[in-house]
């Protein structure tokens, strides 16, 4: 019987190494798609394939890449993503559809190519989205308004795949610690995902993943991962006005 395979976007990233590690470990095959693959080896049991992800031809080329050479997908992690940090007077309108271009409108045109694969191997999509993609986040206003999109849209395509015996799951961590030091901060404000210094306990890449691929082989349909993303679910939920005064009280004021 041949391994399982996993497709993980962002790849090339602190966390899609890191879940590509752990599930190598377990005896999956990886493919990562990334923009930047230079410092990813490939290996029997890992393949790295450039690709950024705004670029439909690239996206179309690199998607029929992977299911042409690989007869059943398992697995799709939707892990890449920017962040954004700085106040919404300061935020441009060309910022805020680059960051969507980015955190939405990839994932759900990669999820469109891996529909029927998933469907066939009855396989898992598993979207990375974030804190900020269920509770408000000082200072990620557009980062927020993306990551409650992408909520949305793989929480409502749980209910269409569930007849085709496909799971649809979220997983929600806190401040993974993946670019401390190298924001390589943009004029916009568009960053690197984990390089925002005005987190509260960060993780580091390996424990999200471990945690994340835990609430997965559980079939939890969402995963907060990590104790802020935890109570900070819980606290959201019961209530939203007490989360939202302890959150501006713990985030800094900075700008990041």
């Amino acid at each position: 019987m041949s391994a399982p395979v996993a497709v993980i976007s962002g790849g090339a990233g602190g966390l899609g190494r890191a879940f590509s590690a752990a599930l190598r470990a377990e005896g999956w095959k990886v493919v990562l798609l990334d923009r930047d693959i230079s410092g990813v080896e490939d290996a029997p049991d890992q393949q790295a394939i450039t690709c950024d992800l705004t670029d439909p031809a690239q996206m179309d080329d690199a998607c029929a890449r992977v299911i042409a050479e690989n007869p059943r997908i398992d697995l799709v992690i939707y892990n890449a993503g920017v962040t954004q940090i700085g106040a919404f007077e300061d935020l441009t309108d060309a910022a805020h559809r680059r960051l969507f271009e980015i955190n939405y409108f990839a994932a759900i045109s990669m999820a469109r190519h891996f529909l029927d694969p998933l469907r066939q191997s009855r396989g898992t999509h598993l979207a990375i989205s974030s804190v900020a993609g269920f509770s408000p986040l000082y200072h990620r206003t557009a980062y927020a308004a993306s990551k409650h999109a992408l909520e949305g849209f793989f929480s409502s395509l749980r209910s269409e795949e569930a007849r085709h015996g496909v799971r649809v799951q979220i997983a929600a961590p806190s401040f993974v610690a993946t670019n401390i030091g190298r924001a390589e901060r943009q004029e916009d404000g568009i960053a690197r995902p984990g390089s925002a210094t005005d987190g509260v306990d960060y993780m580091t890449p390996e424990e999200a993943a471990k945690v994340i691929l835990r609430g997965m082989k559980r079939g939890a349909p969402m995963i907060p991962a990590g104790r802020v993303a935890r109570l900070s679910w819980w606290i959201n939920r019961l209530s939203p006005r007490l989360f939202q005064r302890l959150m501006e009280r713990n985030i800094s004021t900075s700008d990041g």
